[in-house]
């Protein structure tokens, strides 16, 4: 788990392909052992694919409402912030 902590942080870089080459061999030395941390990179991989590709959707009206509404609330109980 300590050895996942120390990759965990270079993943993002990893996937955008600007880490350096050193580290990379270092995290994919790391990931063929590792399941877990694969599982990490192919779920982080997929939701880049899926947010650069995919398109907007709106939500309907109230339930968009509703989630900003939610949303507000946490965001002044975490920070305190209207």
């Amino acid at each position: 788990m300590k050895e996942c902590n120390k990759q965990i942080e270079q993943i993002c870089d990893y996937v955008d392909g600007e880490l350096d080459s050193s580290l990379c061999r270092e995290l994919e030395a790391h990931l063929k052992d590792c399941k877990n941390c694969r599982i990490m990179v192919d779920s982080l991989r997929q939701t880049v694919i899926l947010c650069r590709e995919g398109k907007p959707e709106r939500l309907p009206g109230e339930l968009e409402s509703r989630l900003n509404s939610a949303l507000k609330r946490r965001w002044k109980k975490k920070f305190g912030k209207k």
